[in-house]
């Protein structure tokens, strides 16, 4: 692993606690770095209304800005649906449920690995 993957898993593991500690639903890491080229991972995420979802995308940030790691792009927070992050090496998906059963980014990026919170340590 060179030191971009280990830093891409870093804050893959750093996202996954951070939404954990939120109550995150359902939490999904895909290694999608060899059938991308838009990141390394994807982490995916529920959350039961907007005031979580937002609360989730706040923690996120807040813990890899920490770790030096600052967020690229935000959108979605206004509306709370579906937040996404991106801090270029991964790509965090935060879903109200209707929302992640709707797009279902499982389904489109099933041909990435699909890791266990295990696989970041």
């Amino acid at each position: 692993m060179n030191h971009e993957q280990v830093n891409a898993k870093e804050m893959a593991r750093l996202a996954y606690q951070a939404l954990d500690d939120k109550k995150g639903e359902d939490i999904t890491v895909i290694d999608i770095a060899g059938v991308s080229v838009l990141a390394d991972y994807f982490i995916i995420a529920g959350g039961n209304n907007v005031n979580q979802v937002q609360a989730m995308a706040d923690n996120v940030q807040e813990q890899l800005h920490k770790a030096g790691y600052p967020c690229r792009q935000v959108e979605g927070y206004q509306a709370g649906q579906w937040i996404l992050l991106d801090f270029g090496d991964i790509v965090v998906h935060i879903f109200s449920r209707d929302d992640r059963r709707f797009y279902d980014l499982e389904r489109i990026w099933r041909d990435g690995r699909f890791l266990t919170r295990e696989d970041l340590d």
